[in-house]
């Protein structure tokens, strides 16, 4: 049991026999009356946010939730496929359930796939990528009196991004999926 004083951040609860991630929550203690949680949270499976308030002290379960790491293998007809590392099960997802990795599926690539009561309901790209730039502009020396500057660059996957000046095509970037930004050149 989990009760509203141990919440945190990215913590998850079972809240209305859903799966919930709370992304923000705030103690408030009155003059008058009880102590209270204002809490905002996402619902795992739909995605949609949520504001509610409780009762400080308030308890609520752990969700059923399982991990397992799984190979993106193709599409198909509007469905992506992903195949588990331990026993070979496959299992399809639609464009809506995986929103969030669309500009980071890359076939062959090893992803976290989340199962609430034994059904797969979303997918998690690996922290940090290795992705091919497709195209750029190329950087010209001298464009910057100080350095640092950058330019946009489109990934095999279509995402664009910016990049430093001295990244051409063809290069393999490494970059943070949290927040889609260039990290390192890697060298092949």
């Amino acid at each position: 049991m989990i009760a509203t004083t141990d919440f945190k951040k990215g913590m998850k609860i079972l809240y209305n026999n859903a799966p919930y991630m709370i992304l923000d929550y705030h103690h408030v203690k009155p003059g008058k009356g009880g102590a209270f949680v204002k809490t905002k949270m996402r619902n795992m499976i739909t995605g949609l946010i949520w504001e509610d308030t409780f009762r400080s002290g308030e308890k609520f379960d752990q969700p059923d939730l399982e991990y397992a790491d799984m190979q993106y293998l193709y599409q198909d007809g509007g469905l992506y496929n992903f195949m588990d590392q331990n026993t070979f099960d496959q299992v399809s997802f639609n464009k809506e359930q995986i929103e969030e990795v669309l500009d980071f599926l890359k076939e062959q690539e090893i992803y976290t796939v989340l199962y609430f009561e034994g059904k797969p309901i979303t997918v998690t790209a690996p922290m940090f990528m290795e992705i091919v730039v497709k195209e750029t502009m190329p950087g010209v020396r001298g464009d910057t009196a100080q350095g640092g500057a950058t330019k946009p660059a489109t990934l095999e996957s279509g995402l664009v991004i910016q990049v430093p000046l001295f990244v051409n095509e063809g290069d393999v970037i490494k970059i943070d999926t949290r927040d889609k930004s260039y990290m390192e050149r890697v060298k092949k």
